[in-house]
């Protein structure tokens, strides 16, 4: 593809992305990818040539469409891209990203506003779970600005309530792939589960760590994660995850900031600065299930407050209702904002 191509760029909770419609990109997925790669300027330790972050969590991308799924307005698929390595996966959910869709899809005219607030049914094409996102509606400016602050953002803007009903999707099929709440690998207990992204929760104590060390200092522990994942993976059905960006591992320890746990993610190897949406939304839906690791760790709220997720520059609240191993619903609150809108020029393929 020559020229131009259109683009919106967003803030999506800790997270930035390209989001495109889908009609404006190639049909063919190999297509799509190598042009998304040379938008971004992957591969590229900076990303110098493309819009990317140089960081995993300003290389993604949505791709939105309209659903012709009855219980969903649009599709949305998300890409993780790479930054030094060039990889496209969409083997994982992005519920960061997810909060920016609904604003989108308005602003690209798939959705027609709803007055002062908008609801839109979200489908998230990764693991065919479904999210209703309300928020008041863009216009301009308007829409984005308001006074909701989250953890590792600065300043405040628009509140967008994120609601699952049921899970939010599992990509390995179950909420516990394994069959089991709690499974030992490496020698270390483990709970594999699935709640909208697949995660390895394990007690930071086990790797010889307290949990509530800076991501730098956790970076000793990436070939320990690994080893782990890979195991991991297995067991969960997603097969050879090598190269895969799923499942995250957290680390959780006992809260020391008045939340409900504390914990510490590698996404897959590199330690989160904060938490990914949907990551947060597992790692709580596992400390709810009996015998699951980290529970006996856990400061439980009071019945119908949120729950209160520590990470390394603040805490993330979610709800979530389960019912034995069934979960009947989720939600979490983020914000997000246009940053530009327009043409976005990739490089030329060498």
């Amino acid at each position: 593809m020559s020229g131009g191509v259109r683009c919106m760029i967003m803030r999506g909770g800790t997270s930035k992305g390209a989001y495109f419609l889908a009609d404006d990109l190639p049909p063919s997925a190999a297509d799509r990818d190598d042009l998304l790669l040379r938008v971004m300027g992957t591969p590229d330790p900076r990303q110098i040539d493309g819009i990317g972050g140089a960081h995993p969590l300003t290389s993604k991308v949505a791709v939105v469409s309209r659903s012709d799924a009855p219980d969903a307005d649009v599709d949305y698929l998300f890409l993780q891209l790479g930054v030094e390595e060039p990889t496209v996966t969409d083997r994982q959910n992005c519920g960061n990203i997810l909060a920016g869709i609904g604003p989108f899809a308005v602003e690209r005219g798939l959705v027609t506003a709803g007055g002062e607030r908008t609801s839109v049914r979200i489908r998230m094409v990764n693991s065919g779970g479904i999210a209703t996102a309300t928020f008041p509606t863009p216009g301009g400016t308007a829409g984005y600005d308001g006074d909701t602050a989250i953890s590792g953002v600065p300043g405040t803007a628009a509140p967008i309530l994120l609601d699952f009903a049921g899970t939010a999707g599992s990509s390995c099929g179950a909420l516990l792939p394994t069959g089991r709440p709690r499974d030992v690998i490496d020698g270390i207990e483990v709970t594999c589960v699935d709640n909208g992204m697949p995660v390895v929760v394990a007690a930071a104590s086990s790797l010889g760590v307290t949990g509530h060390e800076s991501p730098d200092e956790l970076a000793r522990l990436r070939d320990r994660v690994q080893s782990l994942r890979l195991r991991a993976g297995e067991l969960m059905g997603l097969g050879d995850v090598a190269d895969a960006s799923v499942p995250k591992t957290t680390l959780v320890a006992p809260p020391r900031d008045g939340g409900m746990i504390c914990t510490r993610t590698f996404i897959p190897l590199r330690v989160h600065a904060s938490i990914g949406v949907l990551g947060a939304v597992t790692v709580a839906t596992a400390l709810l299930i009996d015998g699951a690791v980290g529970r006996d760790l856990a400061a439980f709220p009071p019945p119908g407050d949120p729950m209160s997720i520590e990470h390394p520059t603040g805490r993330l609240d979610v709800a979530v209702d389960l019912d034995g191993t069934s979960v009947r619903r989720a939600g979490v609150v983020r914000t997000a904002r246009k940053l530009a809108d327009g043409t976005v020029f990739p490089r030329s393929r060498t």
